[in-house]
């Protein structure tokens, strides 16, 4: 007679499992890519000889304190002393822009193109989950600039129909330069559009007023406009087929413009790592 009830792993069993789930299946000697309740069946099998179920797997999972999370990612080539040190500056670029009234802003290029960006979505149990394409060219997409200033919310957007370069860099310069009257500081990765001859004859003109600092290498997860752009692809391009890059430019140029209304979540959203390391940096400097 079959038992109702899973076969039990014991308390050393289950250390050993979550132990083995907290790495991945090829430290375990399982020569996949992800940890699933196949994955975990497999494990169980090869160091226990016993055969869960796909239910019993999860239940195990969960018990031992497991959740499914979207990962980010951790980069490995960052240098933490460089990154430490770049909190420290950022920090007193805080305290400075107090008294001179300056303006941060942090600057980004995101690309969203025409077909569906597959995005988890809810269905009904049981029912496959689907997101129609009309299978655009790859070239149909929408570039843009954006720079964001966690200390009022605003968000400036650039959309540019040609791949970025230092001329392209320079116009979104150009336009937060127009836009705003205070001295900028413009915070932004070290990427090749971001040098080169035009942006230096640029930050030659006289009375400019813009200062450029460049975020460690590897260290995406600092700038905070990163953020506008998964904000973006949650509310726009989501599960999508536009098409056309004409229609991706229409849908994205109406989010950016709603966006001065929406300030306060825009300091919510594009708080991150950087921000509270600062924070705690300059709390323990007071």
């Amino acid at each position: 007679m079959v038992s109702r009830f899973p076969p039990a792993l014991d308390t050393a069993q289950q250390a050993e499992l979550k132990t083995a789930v907290q790495a991945t299946p090829a430290a375990s000697g399982i020569g996949l890519a992800n940890w699933n309740w196949k994955v975990v069946r497999q494990f169980v099998q090869e160091r226990f000889g016993r055969m869960l179920s796909r239910s019993s797997c999860w239940n195990y999972l969960q018990r031992l304190g497991f959740v499914v999370k979207r990962p980010k990612k951790r980069f490995l080539k960052a240098d933490a002393a460089k990154r430490e040190a770049f909190v420290a500056a950022y920090a007193a670029l805080r305290a400075e822009v107090q008294t001179t009234g300056a303006k941060i802003i942090f600057v980004d290029e995101g690309h969203f193109r025409a077909d569906a960006e597959l995005r988890a979505k809810w269905v009904l149990r049981g029912e496959p989950a689907f997101a129609d394409s009309s299978s655009p060219k790859f070239g149909e997409k929408a570039t843009y600039y954006s720079g964001v200033c966690l200390e009022t919310g605003e968000v400036d957007a650039m959309t540019v129909t040609e791949n970025c370069t230092a001329e392209t860099s320079v116009a979104s310069l150009q336009q937060l330069r127009a836009k705003y009257r205070e001295s900028l500081i413009v915070i932004w990765d070290n990427g090749p559009a971001h040098r080169g001859p035009a942006m230096r004859e640029y930050l030659a003109t006289p009375g400019l007023n813009v200062r450029l600092v460049a975020l460690p290498a590897y260290s995406p997860d600092f700038n905070p406009d990163e953020a506008i752009w998964d904000w973006a692809r949650e509310e726009v391009t989501a599960n999508t087929c536009f098409g056309t890059a004409a229609k991706v430019r229409e849908q994205m140029d109406r989010f950016f413009a709603v966006l001065a209304e929406r300030t306060a979540e825009v300091k919510q959203r594009c708080r991150k790592e950087l921000q509270a390391q600062a924070d705690a940096l300059m709390v323990a400097a007071s």
